[in-house]
């Protein structure tokens, strides 16, 4: 599979990044919509995997704190690499900006995606929007 990311403002990604969380989160994962959408994605970097024919199949965002959030594949591109090559490029913007870690909540289920793209634990167990998550962070070594 072809797939290219894109990242950019959600002025220039919202249209696709919006429809993505809101089939994953807000549909399958039955996320209160009021949950989903924030003030934050305003100053976000945020990222899409498109593929060959124009399709959204994933997005995430790098918050001006460092963190990435709002991760997203959907359940059909799901186990083809989309997830980490959004998470690739995120991570890889916060290092051009000149972060020196990256902070993420995981959802517990992901836990093991994360660590294998250099995450570790940061933290206990906590439930957000009724999901239990883990917060992970990765320390960048410098360009």
């Amino acid at each position: 599979m072809n797939i290219e990311v894109r990242i950019g403002s959600w002025r220039e990604q919202q249209a696709v990044a919006q429809a993505i969380r809101y089939a994953v989160f807000v549909i399958e994962q039955k996320i209160p919509a009021s949950l989903e959408w924030d003030e934050m994605d305003a100053v976000c970097m945020h990222a899409v995997a498109i593929d060959e024919q124009g399709h959204g199949l994933g997005t995430g965002r790098l918050l001006p704190d460092g963190h990435i959030g709002r991760m997203a594949v959907k359940k059909g591109a799901r186990g083809s690499g989309v997830g980490g090559v959004i998470l690739e490029a995120l991570v890889k913007a916060a290092q051009q900006r000149g972060d020196t870690v990256v902070k993420l909540n995981a959802q517990t289920s992901a836990e093991g995606f994360y660590a294998s793209h250099g995450f570790s634990r940061d933290g206990e167990e906590f439930v957000e929007a009724g999901i239990p998550h883990i917060g992970m962070q990765r320390v960048l070594s410098a360009e």
